[in-house]
């Protein structure tokens, strides 16, 4: 229902009719009235009351549209007001002495650290700055302030500033040279010690006399490469000659050391520096553990001399079953001590393992040839044979039909397809007992690797060994051919038993040598020795004696060193 026509959605009375006394003077007078009471009671203040007219009470079912500020400053301070609102639901930095342990508290223990560690990447640093040159320097000012510098004449120091020459300086007839040089000379593989002398600036004559004298001493094939020979050059004779040997001082061998002197009239003389040396060999135990290379190199044993170990274990036996992790391993190695200070380790001597205290293995090194010999003189025992060539088997052994012949007959061995030319290897130690050619098997050899134990190789293209000579396990003895009742180029290899042929696929392992009578006697006595062996004692200094001990060389030590005597 509407006002009436004079009235207006603002609240204010409208235009006055211009009838007095009328309907509508009435009514505007009320509108008066209604309005006054409006603005002195609930609406006082700034605001005011809406009057409306006609036209809007009539339209009052028309939507309403509110018209919005538009300028910059209106709406940055409503997205300012709503994203105020927005962080205060979020609650970031709640009270942390109120519910402890709620949800509520950590997400505001997070919003501590998170702001601390923030803190923290923008600590500023302390680090001292670098301070700006009272004035600035050019390059003639700074050399000026270079020669009166107190430095080092490595570093560039001067004595104090120089002047230019005078008509009073003249030339040098030559410039001085140092009256002694010493250096260094190392002595390379292929190289001859008299070609290395020269090089370094020893005369040939010289060269010569000093190659003689060592020569004297020892061989100088044995001068092992990598050998440093410390020489004095003295002053030059004349001008263009070559410098004098003073001195030259050089390790020829390990137990020995080579000075040439040159004596007040002028000759060169050898003399001859022997080392003391001690040669007690290196023994080393420990438990196994997770890794035998690890401890055992924890506990000071050489890399090659635990690789040696580790062979030697592995061709006598079935390396995953002969060690244990609880297993104590015991090696023994040569062994040199100089008395100079030097260590040299050698080879492998001794092999043993321990199980619950009681020798599971020993094997030692014997004879000229380097085998493993157990303790009871038995020689080492190689697990399976090495493949004579790497290719398949093409015809096993047993009965068959002859590809040439056309008839049945055995086949008294196995047939290994390879190429032509690829190298034959024996299979295991031996000594060739029949080379050359053997019928229809061709070009072949024959080994014997005792204990009634030989193979054959047949149908080689070249054989390189010869009757009466001894083969290792995998050495070269032929290279692959057709020679013979062959149709194509293979190797037929047969193992014999006491002189009867035996399918070489049934032999796990071959024979081994065995000790007997007074080797065998040898053999044990060289080995309680080796037992009686302390373990690490050879880790141990040599004591030195009077003459191979240091001497100082300043006189406060020389008077240091003397006993005192009492006085009175």
């Amino acid at each position: 229902m509407g006002l009436g026509q004079g009235a207006r959605r603002d609240g204010s009375p409208g235009q006055k009719p211009t009838a007095p006394g009328s309907m509508e003077d009435s009514l505007y007078q009320a509108r008066v009235d209604m309005t006054a009471r409006y603005d002195a009671d609930e609406y006082a203040g700034d605001w005011r009351a809406a009057v409306l007219s006609h036209a809007q009470v009539v339209d009052d079912a028309a939507p309403r549209v509110l018209h919005r500020s538009r300028s910059l400053r209106e709406r940055f301070d409503g997205w300012r007001l709503s994203l105020e609102q927005k962080l205060d639901r979020m609650d970031l930095a709640p009270d942390l002495a109120e519910d402890v342990g709620s949800a509520r508290w950590v997400r505001g223990m997070g919003t501590l650290v998170g702001l601390s560690a923030f803190a923290f990447a923008f600590w500023p640093d302390f680090s001292p700055l670098e301070a700006a040159p009272a004035q600035h320097l050019d390059a003639t000012a700074q050399e000026e302030l270079r020669s009166q510098a107190i430095m080092p004449l490595a570093l560039g120091g001067d004595n104090g500033s120089h002047m230019g020459a005078t008509a009073l300086v003249g030339d040098l007839p030559a410039a001085p040279e140092r009256p002694r040089i010493q250096l260094v000379a190392t002595l390379v593989q292929g190289d001859g010690f008299g070609r290395m002398l020269q090089r370094a600036g020893v005369g040939t004559d010289e060269a010569s006399r000093i190659a003689a004298m060592v020569s004297q001493a020892m061989p100088l094939a044995q001068i092992a490469p990598g050998t440093q020979l410390d020489i004095t050059l003295g002053r030059r004779p004349a001008a263009g000659t070559t410098r004098p040997v003073e001195a030259i001082e050089f390790r020829a061998r390990f137990d020995l050391a080579l000075a040439i002197a040159r004596t007040d009239s002028g000759a060169l003389t050898l003399v001859r520096k022997p080392i003391r040396v001690d040669e007690t060999p290196l023994r080393i135990r420990g438990v196994v553990g997770n890794s035998l290379y690890r401890s055992a190199r924890a506990a000071g044993a050489p890399a090659s001399a635990v690789q040696q170990y580790l062979q030697a274990v592995g061709e006598s036996a079935d390396f995953d079953s002969a060690l244990r992790a609880g297993d104590t391993y015991d090696m023994i190695v040569t062994y040199r001590r100089a008395a100079t200070g030097e260590r040299e380790a050698g080879k492998l001597i001794y092999a043993g393992i321990e199980r619950g205290g009681k020798p599971t293995a020993q094997l030692m090194r014997w004879g000229s040839e380097g085998r493993f010999f157990e303790a009871s003189g038995v020689g080492e025992q190689r697990a399976g044979l090495v493949a004579p060539v790497p290719g398949p088997v093409g015809s096993r052994f047993g009965m068959r039909r002859h590809p040439i012949l056309g008839y049945r007959r055995m086949h008294s061995g196995l047939d290994y397809r390879a190429a032509y030319g690829t190298p034959i290897r024996a299979v295991t130690d031996g000594q060739v007992i029949g080379a050359g050619r053997m019928g229809g098997c061709g070009i072949a050899v024959r080994l014997s690797h005792g204990g009634g134990l030989q193979t054959r190789y047949c149908h080689m293209s070249r054989m390189v060994v010869s009757s009466g000579q001894s083969v290792s396990r995998g050495q070269v003895i032929g290279y692959v051919g057709s020679t013979g009742l062959s149709t194509g180029a293979h190797l037929h290899f047969e193992m014999y038993r006491g002189g009867r042929a035996i399918d070489p696929q049934s032999v796990s392992f071959v024979s081994r040598a065995q000790l007997a009578g007074e080797e065998l006697r040898r053999f044990r006595e060289t080995l309680g020795r080796i037992m009686q062996i302390k373990a690490g004692a050879a880790l141990e200094d040599i004591e030195k004696r009077g003459e191979e001990r240091d001497q100082p060389a300043r006189e406060i030590d020389k008077l240091a060193a003397r006993p005192v005597g009492r006085v009175g």
